[in-house]
């Protein structure tokens, strides 16, 4: 076979491969897929991916008021949403470990405290007790709340399911633990001070806010100026009825003159 031969063969396989590559280009600008604005849908429990790719870290949110909301909680829910936690744990009495522990009588009991069970470094140093507190904050993201665990589940966001597992978990005990009361009514926030310090002004009292009056020379109320008629006489106490007895001397003069003696 001559170079003629060679070189039909070196260029048809270069054409090809020229021809794919062309090909795969196209396809990639007709077929470009335009991510979605909003996710068609929220997987419970897992956590949001940041810019920098890491989960964040499980947000800090306000805890029951667990007197009020697990009388209310529903168990038949919680049983339900237990099926989850039955894929690593037994909930029966005296039921096996499995890859979790033993979940009989988990409400109440110290942490890392099942007989036969291996627990991880972390669960052992993190301490104290599964109390309703406790298991509704790791339950929401256990490897956020005690990073190490063993458990690799994802956990549960809405804290109504939260809630209503943790109810049920507490009826799977021979003695449930205790509901503690409901927890006081908050008071009402003080009214905010003035922006200068000072306390506001008290209202006048009824009847006050008119101007007190004196009596002047010839008996009659004096008024501040400006509240006098034209005529320079007090307009003040007039009153259309008569007062009874003759006018004076002093009374009857002209204003601006002064009487005459006798």
């Amino acid at each position: 076979m001559d170079s003629f031969e060679w070189n039909k063969i070196a260029g048809a396989v270069l054409g090809t491969l020229l021809f794919i590559v062309a090909v795969r280009i196209a396809s990639g600008f007709i077929f470009e897929v335009q991510e979605p604005a909003k996710p068609g849908y929220v997987v419970q429990g897992v956590e949001a991916p940041t810019g920098s790719g890491a989960t964040q870290a499980a947000a800090e949110e306000a805890i029951p008021d667990w007197g009020t909301v697990l009388p209310k909680a529903n168990v038949a829910d919680g049983k339900s949403i237990s099926t989850r936690c039955e894929q690593c744990h037994d909930l029966s009495k005296g039921g096996p470990n499995k890859i979790g522990p033993n979940l009989w009588g988990v409400v109440g009991r110290p942490r890392a405290s099942h007989p036969g069970f291996d627990y991880s470094a972390a669960m052992k140093s993190k301490g104290g007790a599964w109390t309703y507190d406790e298991l509704f904050k790791f339950l929401k993201s256990p490897g956020a709340y005690i990073p190490g665990t063993k458990m690799s589940f994802a956990g549960l966001r809405s804290p109504t399911d939260r809630t209503d597992i943790i109810a049920y978990l507490r009826t799977q005990a021979d003695s449930p633990t205790p509901i503690p009361p409901p927890q006081p009514a908050k008071a009402a926030a003080p009214a905010a001070a003035p922006a200068n310090g000072k306390a506001p002004a008290a209202a006048p009292a009824s009847g006050a806010g008119a101007p007190a009056t004196a009596n002047g020379p010839n008996g009659t109320a004096a008024v501040a100026p400006g509240n006098q008629s034209p005529g320079g006489t007090s307009t003040a106490g007039s009153s259309s009825e008569p007062s009874g007895k003759p006018a004076t001397a002093s009374e009857r003069q002209p204003s601006g003159t002064s009487p005459k003696k006798p």
